[in-house]
């Protein structure tokens, strides 16, 4: 929730503010351990007690176990742990799975649901979808298969591209093995990884949806 990144962005403003104030390395040391429960517990915390973090609460949403009520604390730091290492590329299954779900609320059997149905607008809802192969779909494990080898060709290109020697090349050796790297060659990593990152959620979805060559739905 981008309100909650707001809110630890102030906290950790803060607590910089603090350890510079001081210029004391034990309270820098206790400033960071702060800093990072903050970041462990914050959801986890309110997630488990609640159902929602402030920002889950401002858009009207709650964090539901699949055996209902609230999931608990340990599934709750869970959430946050994946989602935390997967980043964005955690709510692509949002648009692949039959209840809109995140790989971090898959992965610990829960949902997003709307807190109070008399607050939501009628966009606000997204029923399920009917099934995750329905007829003439190819089935799950084959448009896995070929998601998976699309997505390693488009990591391998990028990979190439990366790593080729100049004049073919775009990114010098140097800048490669960690030694800094030229203005330019930061411009062209940066649209590499951007370039590859669109492609493979382009491609994740396609592929989910049976329209990638080798795993297409009958028409």
């Amino acid at each position: 929730m981008l309100v909650d990144t707001i809110i630890f962005m102030i906290v950790l403003a803060g607590a910089l503010a603090v350890a510079v104030a001081f210029a004391s390395d034990n309270i820098a040391r206790i400033v960071g351990f702060t800093v990072a429960a903050t970041w462990l517990f914050y959801e986890p915390m309110l997630v488990s007690l609640t159902g929602g973090t402030i920002g889950h609460y401002l858009y009207n949403m709650r964090v539901v176990d699949d055996r209902g009520g609230n999931v608990n604390f340990l599934k709750a730091v869970a959430r946050v742990v994946i989602k935390s290492l997967l980043g964005w590329y955690s709510f692509v299954a949002m648009a692949m799975t039959y209840r809109h779900q995140a790989i971090h609320d898959l992965l610990t059997s829960s949902t997003v649901q709307i807190r109070d149905l008399a607050k939501a607008q009628p966009h606000h809802f997204r029923g399920r979808r009917e099934t995750i192969s329905p007829p003439g779909m190819p089935s799950l494990v084959r448009r896995g298969a070929v998601i998976a080898a699309y997505l390693l060709s488009w990591f391998m290109l990028f990979s190439l591209a990366m790593a080729s020697l100049p004049p073919v090349g775009l990114v010098s050796r140097q800048c490669i093995d960690g030694e800094p790297c030229s203005t330019t060659e930061l411009i062209v990593l940066t649209l590499l990884w951007v370039a590859w990152a669109g492609t493979s959620i382009w491609t994740a979805v396609r592929g989910w949806q049976g329209r990638l060559l080798g795993a297409r739905a009958d028409q």
